[in-house]
């Protein structure tokens, strides 16, 4: 028995919940599914949903004893994930999201890397998958190099050391270390504690045989949400951290910079107020916005956007405000902070 502990050591999953009605039963059971022959857990933290996800999940606790229910009356992913974390019963911790569906052999494979690379954090892809024309072409841009700007773990072909981690198996040993999930932070908590482990000396370890479907957001208002809010707070770690974020993150931000200064000089140089060899040397500013529209051109032509025109159309549009709402959230993020912004994608229609 203490071998089969060994190789097979008891998991927690910890899954933080709000408003998650339409996916929950899904996420539980490819949870449940996993083919692993260690004990295992799943701790649910379930916010103040309004959308029956409460009522869901207790019945789901009720009729299986491996499901525990740790309420949560913050709105916050962080103090989600710590009170999770403090309840579970073992010394790896699986993050879950209520958006995601787990492979059957995700655990196994997980837990196996886990021990063969001796790493304190390790995630592999996400996969992102859809229904209907806009969650589909979301999907596609998440999973596009033109979409997330490319990181690791939504494409990487080989394992090793990583910048952060998907999700996330991890030891208690090192989270606690480094005291677990900031939970000053609202957006970003993922990226920032795996910079914590890496600064105290542990390893974070990519593994892209592990892929996780993820249900994107499926309208245009709750993608603009979810993205403003995401930049608002990278721009509150850049303001904190610095140097310390990848170059890849600055980039929608010189977007809408560049976009504002085409349109003020645009309408310089329509009045008059503009002209000669100063309009020449501005017009400079030109090139970015010419530049992106060219990318979205081919991008439309692409059959990789999508099978049918519309479907390309929808895609270039999810771009568009991928870009142009994160970036301008990065920036107020930067200019002011992110004090108390939230991802009202979830509590917004």
């Amino acid at each position: 028995m203490g071998q089969a502990a060994a190789t097979h050591p008891a998991v927690s999953y910890v899954m933080p919940v709000y408003n998650e009605a339409a996916y929950i039963d899904a996420a539980i059971d490819s949870v449940l599914a996993q083919r692993y022959d260690g004990e295992r857990e799943l701790v649910v933290v379930l916010g103040p949903s309004t959308d029956g996800t409460t009522e869901a999940v207790t019945a789901r606790a009720a009729a299986d004893r491996r499901i525990t229910v740790v309420q949560n009356t913050h709105l916050s992913i962080p103090v989600s994930l710590n009170q999770g974390i403090r309840a579970a019963a073992n010394d790896i911790i699986i993050r879950v999201d209520a958006h995601t569906e787990l492979p059957a052999d995700y655990t196994a494979l997980g837990v196996a890397a886990l021990q063969r690379t001796g790493a304190a954090s390790l995630g592999g892809l996400m996969v992102a998958t859809g229904r209907g024309r806009v969650q589909s072409a979301v999907a596609r841009a998440y999973n596009s190099r033109f979409g997330l700007g490319g990181g690791a773990y939504h494409g990487a072909a080989s394992e090793g050391p990583a910048e952060s981690a998907y999700l996330g198996i991890m030891r208690r040993g090192p989270l606690e270390q480094v005291g677990l999930y900031d939970e000053d932070l609202k957006r970003g908590e993922d990226w920032e504690l795996n910079l914590r482990l890496r600064e105290a000396g542990h390893l974070v370890w990519l593994d892209p045989a592990l892929r996780v479907a993820y249900w994107p957001r499926d309208t245009w208002g709750k993608l603009a949400r979810q993205f403003t809010a995401t930049g608002i707070w990278r721009g509150e770690l850049v303001r904190r951290l610095g140097g310390r974020n990848s170059l890849r993150y600055f980039a929608p931000p010189v977007l809408v910079l560049s976009l504002a200064a085409s349109l003020v000089l645009l309408v310089l140089e329509l009045t008059g107020v503009v002209s000669g060899w100063v309009a020449w040397l501005l017009s400079l500013v030109y090139l970015g916005p010419v530049l992106y529209i060219a990318l979205l051109v081919v991008l439309l032509l692409s059959r990789s956007s999508g099978p049918r025109f519309a479907d390309r159309l929808t895609f270039v549009g999810v771009i568009v405000v991928m870009h142009l709402s994160w970036g301008a959230g990065f920036l107020r993020g930067v200019a002011v902070g992110a004090r108390d912004a939230v991802d009202r994608s979830r509590i917004e229609s």
